[in-house]
């Protein structure tokens, strides 16, 4: 009996070292972890999160000068909504995003699903659409702003060639955004794609091989098949899509003079918080600019994630 109470207690015993050991063991492990993601939450903290509060501070006050600051409360925002200028810039950036957003996904799912097909070169295909993405923006802008030249651009002359006169791409209010939509579909077309693509590739062989035992057409098989089996990738490529074409400034700040006559017809939020911020050191209300962008992204994306219930199909 009491050799048995004693291999009790020592089997409690080294029970109770194990567990010591791997507490030690699994605490090693955390500090660890956090000792590795540290320098990237620091990161994270300083560079993101804190300049998100800096900016939403800045919204509510006047800068002026030598870096002070006076708080007016909803100043900023009652000017903001009074401006003609940043409705005008609100007005441009939806515009820019119905324009680009529907049409450069379209696009990008079309040479996805070509590329995905057995054809010869295709690897050569998919290199030279992702080309644009590898290309600086301001490398792209300026090639796009000589091919829309007036009276030299490549562009206006293939136009001639069918009949078609000289389109005043980049002076006329009317043409102005469209030609920056059209180079916001050509830069952002072959990164979707390779995206885009990825989903297909996981969509099992299987269903497209059921589908043609049973008769069914390309078309058929694209709507029935390809879109709901891609649709989480679809999803991910819209919301990102979404918040980067309403973020749109490079091409914008490229293509167009600062004393350019149609630079109000095509200036976006984010043109407009650069040129308020660090033009007019007006950092006060430049800040109320990107805040207000920063809720219409926010208010966008939570839409996307209630309406994706609807149309994207999880396998």
């Amino acid at each position: 009996m009491v050799n048995q109470q004693i291999n009790t207690s020592t089997a409690v015993i080294q029970q109770q070292k194990k567990s010591s050991a791997m507490m030690k063991k699994k605490l090693n492990d955390y500090a660890w972890a956090y000792f590795m993601v540290f320098p990237t939450m620091a990161g994270l903290i300083i560079l993101n999160i804190w300049p998100i509060f800096q900016t939403i501070y800045l919204s509510f006050t006047k800068y002026g000068d030598f870096g002070r600051t006076k708080w007016i409360g909803m100043g900023n925002y009652v000017k903001l909504f009074h401006d003609t200028v940043f409705l005008k810039s609100m007005y441009n950036t939806f515009v820019y995003t119905i324009g680009v957003v529907p049409f450069g996904i379209f696009l990008s799912l079309v040479l996805a699903v070509l590329l995905n097909a057995n054809i010869r070169g295709k690897t050569i295909y998919r290199t030279i659409y992702f080309l644009p993405v590898v290309s600086t923006p301001a490398a792209i802008a300026m090639v796009w702003k000589m091919l829309f030249i007036t009276d030299y651009g490549l562009l206006n002359y293939v136009l001639s060639l069918v009949g078609i006169n000289k389109i005043q791409w980049l002076t006329s209010p009317k043409f102005a955004i469209i030609s920056v939509i059209i180079v916001g579909i050509w830069s952002m077309a072959g990164y979707y794609m390779v995206i885009l693509l990825s989903g297909l590739q996981e969509i099992p062989k299987t269903f497209y091989e059921a589908a043609d035992i049973d008769g069914a057409g390309p078309l058929y098989k694209f709507f029935r098949i390809t879109i709901p089996l891609v649709s989480p990738t679809l999803f991910f490529v819209v919301v990102l899509s979404l918040t980067s074409s309403l973020q749109v400034f490079d091409t914008i700040f490229m293509m167009f003079e600062k004393k350019s006559p149609v630079l109000e017809d095509v200036q976006s939020m984010a043109y407009l918080f650069y040129k308020y911020g660090f033009q007019m050191n007006e950092k006060g209300y430049a800040s109320a600019i990107v805040v207000v962008l920063l809720v219409i992204i926010l208010l966008i994306t939570a839409i996307q994630l209630k309406m994706q219930k609807k149309w994207v199909h999880y396998q």
